[in-house]
């Protein structure tokens, strides 16, 4: 058997090979890396968290709901009548006074314009009155005094006057309109609040009978 003069060196075990610069360059690049798409990550959920948040606010708590007006009471303040009957004297003009509430169940004010209302006796219209613009603060219910002056001359030219007179009740219907916007947040909502009486005059004793209401609401 043939020695040979050198002897062959055994291979260096790969774990003790020397690491270069370029493979500690690529291990810290992936280091970070992985750090940055997990804060990416993070900051990605925190952003959609917060905007899953917002939306169930907006759709739940904070969504706009319709403000709530209503007649409370309708009181004749003034009612000129001939000496003896209960007639209206011509040319003169009943009073009538209205207690209308708005009450805003959202988390935000309620900004309404001017308030109108009329008032109409078989059809025909005897009445009108306008309330100053207002704001019924959030939560709350803000009420108001209106004042209608009623043109009893439209009254009497009515050919169902006296029988009506007669019955001792005269029916009267009103409608009243709110206009107004909500702003929550960045959200505007235009509102619109009608309502529909029907009111029930006893002519002997000038108050009111029987009343009832209907609403509407345009969001």
């Amino acid at each position: 058997m043939v020695e040979t003069s050198e002897q062959v060196r055994p291979l260096a075990p790969a774990s003790d090979r020397p690491i270069s610069s370029d493979d500690e360059e690529a291990a810290v690049t992936g280091t970070r890396r992985r750090r940055w798409v997990k804060c990416c990550g993070c900051i990605g959920a925190v952003i959609l968290v917060q905007a899953i948040v917002v939306v169930v606010l907006i759709f739940t708590v904070f969504k706009v709901k319709e403000p709530i007006i209503r007649m409370n009471a309708v009181t004749v303040e003034r009612l000129e009548l001939i000496a003896g009957t209960t007639t209206p004297r011509p040319g003169s003009n009943m009073t009538l006074n209205a207690d209308v509430s708005v009450k805003n169940p959202n988390y935000a004010s309620f900004k309404y314009q001017n308030t109108t209302t009329a008032l109409f006796y078989r059809g025909s219209e005897i009445g009108e009155a306008r309330g100053p613009p207002g704001r019924a603060r959030a939560r709350r219910t803000m009420r108001m005094n209106i004042t209608v002056d009623v043109m009893t001359d439209r009254i009497l030219s009515q050919p169902d006057l006296r029988s009506d007179i007669n019955s001792g009740l005269i029916a009267i219907s009103s409608y009243t309109r709110v206009g107004g916007r909500v702003k929550m947040f960045i959200i505007k909502k235009h509102v619109t609040v009608t309502m529909n009486c029907t009111i029930t005059i006893n002519a002997t004793s000038q108050a009111i009978q029987q009343q009832k209401c209907k609403r509407k609401v345009k969001l």
